[in-house]
Order: C-alpha cells, then structure tokens, then sequence
C-alpha cells in the first residue's frame, strides 16, 4: 500500500454507537481497529439496505470476501498476514451511557457550522485562511459565544477592525446562533463513505462528540 493511500484511509473516520445503537462519538480508524480487536466493539455493517453485526473473526472472513470480489467498494487495512475491511460503523457491547445532548462550544464546530464561509463576504475559503471574528469586538464588551463569534476571511477581517459590522459597512450573510446538532457530521454525511451512518443519525435528538 502506498504512503498516500495509507494515510487517506488512516484519515476515515468510523462512528460509534453505544449498546443500544445510539450515535456516541466519531474515532479514527486505528482507535475503532483497536477496539474491535479487543473484543470492545462489533461492526455494524450496511449491506443491501440491511445492517449486520460482525465480532472481529467474522468481519476477517467477510473482509476476504469483499476482498475477492468488490475490492473497490471500501478502504483497506493491511497487515503481513490479512487485508481487512475499515469498518464505517462500530457498536460498543459494554457501554450503555446516553450521548452527550450539548454541542461542544469550540473552534471546530464553528468552522463546521459556518460551512468555511466567511460570514461577510460569503466565500468560502480553507481553514488556513479564515479566522474567528468577535461581532461586537471584545473591547466593547463582545463575548466569546455562540451568538458572536463568526468565520472571517483575511480581508473583511482586516476591514472590520475592532469596530462593529455596521460601523465598518459590513453586512452578515445570516445571524449566528448555537446548532441544535453538531455540526461536523453534516459535512461527513455529504461524503459518499459515510452514507451508512444518516440511519442513526438522522432520528438522533443528541450530538455526537469527537474526539
């Protein structure tokens, strides 16, 4: 496996459920492995509009299958000895703890929610060239919270200044507020691997924490 290919698929990411199949967290690749290895987990594999749970052995043997005959239609792990599947889904058979029902209130998830689009002009740009911006400027009493903290491109941001939107002639494209869900798993929803997670996460009143 080449260099690239490892690490694109050390970058999926595979959603946790507790016990009871609630969404709990999404984890990389190498904690979900880690953990359907020593027998913490079962996968839960979409298949024909079905889902089926497999223990590490089983998903080894379903693992060569698909490995013989639709190599194409998922991401591998190898070992000296295996080819194994990376798992979208995996099921925690010890933990029954509810979901956390708060979004975490952080960098990340403001970027998520504000779809890396500057909130002044309305382009979307990389995380590399977009910072937060306080609304109403921390020297005039602006807090750091939902309701003020916005995505910025470099230029509206250096226009704004330490001034308001209104004293800087700038106008945002739509009121920020706090998300009722977390907003990451939309954008890994848009993601064709990740299809199999929206039946759990669709009627899910709770957000899923990443780590």
């Amino acid at each position: 496996m080449a260099l690239t290919e490892l690490q694109s698929v050390l970058g999926c990411n595979v959603l946790v459920l507790n016990k009871y199949y609630m969404p709990l967290r999404i984890v990389n690749v190498k904690r979900a492995l880690c953990m359907l290895c020593r027998e913490l987990v079962e996968v839960i594999s979409y298949e024909q509009g079905q889902y089926y749970n497999y223990d590490f052995e089983s998903w080894l043997d379903i693992s060569k299958l698909r490995r013989s005959f639709e190599p194409h239609e998922h991401d591998w792990i190898a070992t000296v000895n295996f080819h194994i599947a990376v798992p979208r889904i995996v099921r925690l058979l010890f933990y029954d703890r509810l979901p956390r029902n708060d979004v975490k209130f952080n960098r990340r998830n403001i970027f998520a929610r504000d779809a890396n689009r500057c909130q002044y002009c309305g382009k979307k740009f990389p995380t590399s060239e977009l910072s937060l911006d306080h609304i109403i400027p921390k020297k005039m009493g602006g807090k750091a919270d939902w309701e003020n903290l916005v995505c910025a491109c470099t230029n509206c941001n250096a226009k704004k200044g330490g001034r308001t939107p209104k004293q800087a002639g700038l106008t945002l494209i739509k009121p920020p507020k706090k998300p009722r869900h977390n907003p990451t798993v939309h954008l890994h929803l848009s993601n064709e691997r990740y299809h199999s997670w929206k039946q759990f996460l669709d009627h899910a009143y709770w957000s899923v924490e990443l780590t």
